[in-house]
Parts: structure tokens; sequence; C-alpha cells
């Protein structure tokens, strides 16, 4: 059974990335796993992919473990795995609660992890596993400092990870988009709505992933849609980390 097993399936990029997939792979069964059991449902009657509903938290060890035991007990070929999961809080390093911060590196980090590493044994030489990361991962992002550091954890993660697969031909992207039209923006903004505030350009969710799964075929390891984008990046490359910052804190109106 050649199926992909999507996290974050429920809304933006990961319910996006299902959409597409659906329309241009052919697959067995999608496993759509988000905590929201209502939403995965809706978008399964959306899908001309078989669909199985896992609704799961993946910061629950308890979960994590039952994920293991639905793999071991249907063996199935896991020809792609997307960790779509995640989420991000706006604010200065007081505004953002520590237990948001702990919840941030618990999901953004632990989470992919644990899926990637779950996963693995059921994936097929040449098989595909695509991270969703961010822009923020090349750079220090003050007001935005435990999610950046979360994504630039995935980053190299996801870069290393690809040379010890090498051998078994298995791709691993980590998909840095910029600013996204997705839920994100709801979740940031519980914490602070002044702290970020100058967005440079925004996409729509499916705009960036058409681009991440031509990376994808294309076999990539890392995919920044957009000029704009990848301009910034390899502004960040050359110049001084403490010159980034200072742009920044510019762009959003704060004191550098």
């Amino acid at each position: 059974m050649k199926i992909a097993v999507i996290t974050g399936a429920s809304s933006g990029m990961g319910r996006e990335f299902a959409v597409q997939l659906a329309a241009q792979e052919q697959f067995d069964e999608f496993w759509i796993i988000a905590r929201r059991e209502t939403r995965l449902e809706e978008l399964k009657k959306e899908l001309s992919v078989p669909c199985r509903v896992l609704p799961m938290d993946l910061t629950d060890e308890a979960a994590l473990e039952s994920y293991s035991l639905l793999l071991k007990q249907e063996q199935p070929e896991v020809s792609l795995l997307i960790n779509a999961g995640g989420f991000g809080r706006f604010g200065r390093y007081d505004q953002i609660p520590l237990e948001d911060c702990m919840d941030m590196i618990d999901l953004n980090c632990k989470a992919l992890v644990s899926m990637t590493q779950r996963t693995l044994p059921y994936i097929p030489d040449g098989g595909r596993i695509l991270q969703v990361d961010s822009l923020s991962a090349f750079q220090p992002v003050p007001y935005l400092n435990v999610y950046a550091a979360t994504k630039a954890f995935v980053l190299s993660y996801s870069r290393a990870l690809k040379a010890e697969l090498k051998d078994r031909n298995i791709q691993v992207l980590a998909f840095c988009p910029g600013w996204v039209t997705t839920e994100f923006f709801d979740h940031a903004y519980l914490t602070g709505k002044e702290a970020v505030t100058y967005y440079n350009k925004v996409f729509t969710a499916e705009q960036v992933v058409k681009d991440a799964l031509n990376a994808l075929k294309k076999g990539k390891d890392v995919c920044v849609p957009s000029w704009q984008n990848k301009l910034q990046v390899l502004g960040v490359k050359l110049l001084p980390t403490k010159l980034v910052i200072k742009v920044w804190m510019k762009q959003q109106k704060h004191k550098s």
C-alpha cells in the first residue's frame, strides 16, 4: 500500500499539500493528521484519494506511540512524509508565556523529529520527506525568537539527514517559505499584535505549495519560494548578523 502521511493537514499549507498531491500523483491512501478531527473529515470528503483520518496531538507521546503501532500493524509503503504541523508566536521575550515557548519547541522540533524517525523504517529507497520549514531559519528574528530558532533546527536537521540517507536515495527537502496567508497569523497574534507589523511580501498557500512540490520533483534539498525571498537569504548569508538584525528591527519599528 503506497501512502502519503501529512501532518498539520487540517488547515494552511498542510491541507493544501493534500489537495495538490491528490491532483498530481497516485497514492493508495493519505494518512492525514491534525488535532481537529472535524476539519480532517471535511478534507477527506473533498479529496479523490482515500484518506485515513488520524486526529492526533503530536506533542502527546501516547499519540505518537499509537502512530508507531499503526505503522507496525499496517506495514505501509510511505512514499512521502510531509511534516507540516507547527506554530509560532509574536512578541517580546516577556510577552510570550514560557509554556508557549516550550510548546513551540515540542511541536516544531521534537514532534517533527519523532514523526520522521518513526516513519523512516517504512519509507522505501527512493522515498521522500518534506519538512515544512521557514524563511526565518536563515537568521535570528527578534520578537519571533523561539519560533525562528526552531526553524533553524529544522533546516540543519533536514540537511544532515539527507546526507545520512544518501545510500537509500531518500530525498529530504526543507521547504522554507516566507509570509503565507494561513492560520499562522491568528495564533501568532495571540501574544502580540504590535511586535511584528511589516511584511515585505505575502503569498498564498496555493502558490508556495506549488513551488515546494516542484522542488521535490527536481530533487532539491532546500526550497525558498520567490526571487524576493531568495534574495533575502543571499543577503543574510553575505551580511554580518548584527546588521541583519538591525535591518529587521528597523523594518518592525523597534529600537536596535
